[in-house]
């Protein structure tokens, strides 16, 4: 009956309804990237054979994902191997419009946590881990990226407890955040 496509932060949610299904396995969902092929990113079970409407959703995370569009689509699979295509609908990503790195989570943290920043254009950009003291604990990045929004996750694991920082630098922006290690 319909199939969306909505971008809701660092994920795209795809809804759909089913007015019948016949013999319905389930749905394979692909993505496109620009200038890529199709990949099966998740499957969906179906109900079977049913009269009945039936709605469906799944939440593909893009969070590590740089593309400026994506487009998608259904690949319903009969419990007999048949199949068949839906409509393809897309979503427009939108760059962000400044660098900024983001608060950690969780803070404090034990033994890992998740660093989320933004780069509004390509740029060389690195991300270092510092003790108190100033001293390099780690260097996180130090690539050139493109446009978007990247999370990473940090492991203290052989860290002991204590104030650590860790900073982003990429062209002339550089800021520094404080996070807590509590082992």
């Amino acid at each position: 009956v319909s199939f969306t496509a909505e971008l809701n932060k660092n994920n795209v949610v795809l809804k759909w309804i089913t007015a019948t299904e016949t013999n319905n396995n389930g749905f394979e969902i692909h993505r496109k990237l620009e200038k890529e092929d199709w990949a099966e990113i998740g499957f969906v079970e179906g109900h079977g054979t049913t009269t009945e409407p039936n709605t469906y959703s799944f939440s593909d995370d893009i969070t590590n994902i740089n593309a400026k569009s994506l487009t998608y689509r259904l690949k319903q699979v009969d419990y007999s191997g048949g199949h068949q295509y839906s409509n393809e609908v897309s979503v427009e990503i939108i760059a962000p419009l400044e660098f900024k790195l983001y608060r950690n989570y969780p803070n404090p943290f034990n033994p890992s946590t998740k660093i989320k920043y933004s780069v509004p254009q390509s740029s060389q950009v690195q991300i270092k881990i510092f003790d108190v003291l100033g001293n390099e604990i780690e260097t996180l990045v130090n690539d050139e990226k493109q446009a978007g929004t990247y999370e990473l996750s940090w492991s203290a694991v052989n860290l002991p407890s204590g104030v650590y920082f860790y900073q982003l630098r990429a062209g002339s922006f550089i800021d520094t955040k404080k996070m807590i290690l509590l082992k």
